[in-house]
């Protein structure tokens, strides 16, 4: 892919939490021009008791009634069920994933994404639409991560909007087009980290899920993509505690970073922190080519 935005906003104060929605879905929203055809979101919220589980289906009003009741059916515990427009989230007893997602593959619904933290929207559609149709703005949370996508690889699809997330509390956005990535399916394949779709970014997110699950530390797996991945990438990555920003070692592709005492804030251009409190004050800088930036709390 060619253009696409990418926008990123980590909180350091706790009053700002209910406002993160509404901070991402303008940065969003001001990147439409760069990626009209779909977008998506990772919301980092209050921890769940159990793991929450984001679904996606074509045929939300079929599909989600009465699941709650035979998930509970199948998996021998009550399950928490919240619906927004095609998307749903569910709240999971520990140790139950794998029969969820057995459950889900058998019954065709697809799994945006799993975590304690997290919860992923994305559909096809400009993103003010996509950000009405979740109701992302009334969303409150630590951080969070979104992209809007112009495809020029991949045909525009739901399962081809980002953010792509492998692993629970992870989750990855990408502008940019990796080189080796068929390479690096196979190889990734072959460790666990098998990606589901043919899109290039998955691969990305499956390699960082796959460094993650080896033990080393998000800046230490956002330096492994400048050795082992190839091509024009800006990765922002979101994980439980932080996130993280890597650009290849040409950095093509354009990236801006604002920081305050109270946020970090990422995006494509500089017009995505027009209304973020406080930007006249914030210091203001380009992201340097082949360096990982990263805050965790």
């Amino acid at each position: 892919m060619t253009m696409c935005g990418i926008v990123g906003l980590f909180l350091k104060k706790e009053d700002l939490r209910p406002q993160l929605g509404d901070l991402l879905t303008d940065m969003l929203i001001t990147m439409t021009d760069r990626g009209p055809d779909s977008a998506g979101i990772a919301i980092y919220g209050d921890e769940a008791p159990g793991l929450k589980m984001t679904i996606q289906s074509d045929t939300p009003e079929e599909t989600f009634a009465g699941l709650d009741e035979a998930l509970a059916a199948a998996l021998g515990a009550a399950v928490p069920l919240r619906v927004a427009d095609t998307h749903a989230v569910l709240t999971l007893p520990e140790g139950t994933e794998a029969a969820a997602r057995a459950f889900m593959a058998e019954k065709g619904i697809r799994v945006m994404g799993t975590g304690h933290a997290m919860e992923i929207f994305k559909e096809v559609g400009l993103p003010k639409d996509v950000a009405a149709r979740f109701g992302l703005r009334s969303m409150g949370g630590s951080h969070g991560i979104g992209h809007t996508r112009m495809a020029t690889e991949s045909a525009v699809t739901t399962l081809g909007a980002h953010p792509f997330s492998t692993g629970d509390d992870q989750c990855l956005v990408h502008n940019g087009s990796l080189s080796n990535h068929n390479h690096m399916r196979r190889s990734l394949t072959q460790k666990g980290f098998p990606p589901s779709t043919e899109n290039d970014t998955e691969v990305a997110a499956c390699y960082i899920s796959s460094r993650l699950a080896e033990g080393v530390s998000l800046g230490e797996a956002l330096e492994g993509t400048l050795d082992d991945l190839d091509g024009f990438f800006t990765f922002v990555v979101g994980t439980k505690n932080g996130f993280g920003v890597v650009r290849d070692p040409i950095a093509c592709k354009p990236a801006v970073m604002a920081e305050t005492d109270d946020y970090v804030a990422f995006g494509s251009e500089y017009r995505a922190f027009a209304n973020l409190p406080g930007i006249e004050d914030a210091r203001v800088w380009e992201p340097e080519p082949a360096t990982v930036y990263f805050w965790e709390r």
